[in-house]
């Protein structure tokens, strides 16, 4: 009974997000197909994923050969970096230990071969098939433009890339399209670093490749729904009712093995930009909570950064559907991904699963989908960056609108994590 208290929670949760991102928004006459379609989609995906022994089933097939990727990616990062990449309780062949867990040596080589391994999957034309499959899903049912549905479809796999898959159609994108886009964008995780996040909780959760795959699909229908809440069409787009092949990412001069290596080299400047920012972030947040620390203390405690935000993200803490004793910490977690991305939280909440046992296996699950998006300031920062290089004429307004995506990202991924609390058994 208690568990179902909790459930009626996140469900009620759903609909009050739901209900801040239309008061939160210009409010004005919504498409009643499109947001439909939106809720039915994202509840029937979360009903395929958490009702269906056979879903089940295959989330833990994903989940397996997930892991099973990423323990061959180790075995080219543990020929180079020796004892370095190996992970905290591991040893050499030759009883050689793991000296603990360090980030770039032990993770980062999981993002360069899969980043190669995408690569090589649109070389051999088959993510194209499974980006169109995705692509006609979501223009039938959700009524959305040819644009949105293949840039929607793109993010299931790719992050900032997306972006050049409607890159002949950004100049003429409505405002809602534009928002539609980066909302996506945000609001799910690329394939490149989904390697990062299982590393990090696969010791304190079961199953956790399988509930990011399925989280990253929830969140597309749940972005669609924030977005076109948030900010209705008031247009007619230009690609409404037509659908595109994605073409912008394949490479047939380079081959196979060609297409490996660029990818290879893509994944190398994922790293480095996904290190960059960590240390830039988190330096700046030491140096605002110094400032912070001139201020009287609140409660006994120092005033930080991330107490902040914590207090800020814990009314939706609320809404989620958590234990009140969970609250506090899921919501200084929640609050701490805008500063630290999304990376840092996650290992936050292994951390504190693995030597406080803080939260049941269903919060742990609905914290997983909560946290499973780009949303931070970082990404906002790269994702405006990205579609001005690509669209200059139209920077200003991608600005306001990486602004407006940061928020209904945030919404989005919060309503994925609902439907998760809702339906958890």
């Amino acid at each position: 009974m208690e568990t179902f208290n909790y459930r009626l929670v996140s469900f009620f949760g759903f609909l009050i997000l739901v209900s801040i991102a239309w008061i939160t928004g210009t409010r004005k006459r919504i498409k009643i197909e499109t947001i439909l379609g939106s809720i039915f989609l994202s509840w029937t995906l979360g009903i395929l994923t958490f009702w269906f022994a056979e879903s089940r089933v295959a989330l833990t097939w994903v989940n397996d050969n997930l892991i099973a990727l990423i323990d061959a990616s180790h075995k080219g990062s543990i020929f180079i970096f020796g004892p370095l990449a190996l992970g905290p309780g591991q040893t050499l062949p030759d009883g050689t230990p793991s000296i603990g867990f360090v980030l770039a040596f032990q993770v980062f080589p999981s993002v360069i071969f899969f980043s190669a391994l995408l690569a090589g999957l649109y070389q051999l034309g088959i993510m194209q098939k499974i980006v169109q499959l995705f692509s006609k899903v979501f223009s039938r049912i959700l009524f959305l433009s040819g644009a949105e549905s293949l840039a929607a479809s793109a993010n299931l796999f790719v992050g900032i890339e997306s972006g050049l898959t409607v890159r002949p159609y950004l100049s003429k994108m409505t405002h809602s399209e534009l928002l539609t886009l980066m909302t996506c964008m945000m609001a799910t995780v690329s394939s490149t670093v989904m390697g990062i996040y299982v590393i990090s909780l696969q010791n304190v959760f079961p199953n956790i490749a399988g509930h990011l795959v399925s989280a990253s699909l929830i969140s597309i229908p749940c972005s669609i729904l924030i977005s076109k809440l948030f900010y209705p069409e008031l247009k007619q787009p230009e690609t409404f009712g037509k659908l595109y092949e994605d073409k912008n990412n394949i490479s047939h001069s380079t081959g196979l093995i060609g297409s490996l290596v660029d990818g290879g080299y893509q994944g190398v400047k994922i790293s480095i930009g996904i290190a960059t920012v960590l240390i830039i972030v988190l330096g700046l947040e030491a140096l605002f909570d110094l400032v912070l620390g001139i201020l009287p203390d609140f409660n006994g405690q120092p005033l930080s950064a991330v107490k902040l935000l914590g207090w800020f993200t814990y009314p939706f803490t609320i809404l989620l559907g958590l234990r009140p004793e969970e609250w506090e910490a899921a919501s200084q977690i929640l609050g701490s991904r805008f500063i630290e991305t999304e990376v840092s939280a996650y290992f936050s909440l292994a951390a504190q699963q693995a030597t406080n046992n803080a939260f049941t296996l269903r919060s742990m699950t609905i914290m997983t989908y909560a946290l499973c998006g780009f949303v931070h300031i970082a990404s906002m920062g790269i994702f405006v960056g990205g579609l001005s290089v690509l669209v200059p004429s139209r920077a200003n307004e991608i600005s306001i609108v990486g602004l407006q995506a940061l928020w209904t990202s945030f919404l989005a991924t919060l309503l994925t994590a609902c439907i998760a609390g809702s339906l958890i058994i």
